[in-house]
């Protein structure tokens, strides 16, 4: 007499037409999928698993192996993982509804339907974990191209850039030379300031290019520079800057706050972090206002820059310090950028804080 799974073997046998007919007819497939002939066959070679799990054991490693497989087809056809599973658990309900059509008492079925449940629980579990690690390891490989692109375009800006901003520098230098000359023989020429101002601003800019490009690599000599003599020089180099902006700048400098650093290079981060600043506040139409501090905590120097313009979104405050992002119909998205790179040159942090009453950008270097 036969047993209880040699008759369910039998049953699922003579139904197997209609039971694959039903299923291959609710699954999911996309035209596009270019794994899409393998579907059904990977759905049959399932069921002969379970088949034979009925009478005889069926080794983990076996459903493995057919989950790894399918887990492969699915990333490389860039498919939804959620339509796998939902074929998956189509296959499952079809093939214990065929078995509970078997004839035989539910009490007799119970172990073999959860020996079922067992290996599609299996399956589905080694086919979306393998899955989302080839998931995970394709998406690595893209943000390494992608940060390695972005390295290359860096590369060629400075190599492109190289000649053409040094040989404007060179005659840069001289009409600047030139024209403190003519100044000092014509100390009542007109415009003269405003000249010498504006190649002043060009020759800052030129520089931000410089270290964007990193065409200065040579170590600079550091100095001890005392903080507050710094901002007054500063302060005095944007003086026209600050009265055509119509911005009423206050300062709160300690007069012991002193670090060792490239001058040059500091003086570069304040000035930009200020000018950002005056061009912010630019979309007040009154009442603009610029706070500069500078303190000693905690074994740091902290600078402080708030203007009361308006709120930088926080989605925007990591990516300002990116190079090459810019929020100015003109800007060339360097300037933060090389701020951020100086600063950490100088082993100091530089980060923003934005609301709706005012933003700072907030620097810490370590002190003398």
């Amino acid at each position: 007499m036969a047993s209880t799974k040699e008759k369910l073997i039998q049953f699922l046998e003579e139904a197997e037409e209609a039971f694959l007919t039903l299923w291959k007819e609710s699954i999911i497939i996309h035209e596009e999928d270019s794994y899409k002939e393998n579907v059904t066959q990977n759905g049959y070679q399932m069921y002969m698993l379970i088949k034979r799990s009925i009478t005889q054991s069926v080794l983990d490693e076996e459903v493995k192996e057919l989950a790894y497989k399918v887990a492969k087809e699915r990333a490389l056809s860039n498919s939804n993982i959620g339509e796998f599973v939902y074929n998956v658990n189509l296959g499952r309900s079809a093939v214990i509804k065929y078995v509970t059509k078997s004839g035989i008492s539910i009490l007799d079925l119970q172990p073999i339907i959860d020996n079922i449940n067992l290996h599609f629980d299996r399956f589905c579990f080694h086919a979306v974990t393998r899955y989302t690690e080839l998931k995970d390891l394709d998406l690595k490989e893209k943000v390494v191209f992608i940060n390695q692109s972005h390295k290359d375009r860096l590369s060629l800006l400075g190599q492109m850039s190289s000649s053409f901003v040094h040989e404007f520098r060179n005659p840069l230098t001289s009409v600047i030379g030139f024209i403190k000359l003519l100044k000092m023989e014509n100390p009542s020429l007109k415009y003269m300031e405003t000249i010498e101002h504006e190649l002043d601003q060009l020759k800052f800019r030129i520089t931000q290019f410089l270290h964007a490009s990193r065409l200065e690599i040579v170590d600079k000599h550091q100095e001890e520079i005392k903080m507050e003599d710094l901002f007054n020089d500063i302060l005095s180099f944007l003086y026209p800057s600050i009265v055509d902006g119509d911005v009423d700048v206050k300062t709160n400098i300690d007069s012991t706050c002193k670090i060792i650093a490239v001058k040059d290079e500091v003086k570069q981060v304040l000035v930009n972090i200020i000018l950002n600043s005056i061009d912010a506040l630019k979309h007040r139409s009154s009442n603009r206002k610029l706070t500069i501090s500078c303190e000693n905590k905690q074994e740091s120097i902290v600078f402080t820059i708030t203007n009361n313009g308006p709120e930088i979104p926080v989605e925007m405050k990591e990516a300002i310090f990116e190079p090459f992002y810019t929020t100015k119909s003109l800007g060339t998205g360097i300037g933060l950028y090389v701020c951020k790179t100086l600063i950490e040159k100088h082993k100091g942090l530089i980060n923003c804080e934005s609301n709706q009453e005012s933003t700072s950008f907030i620097i810490r270097l370590p002190m003398v």
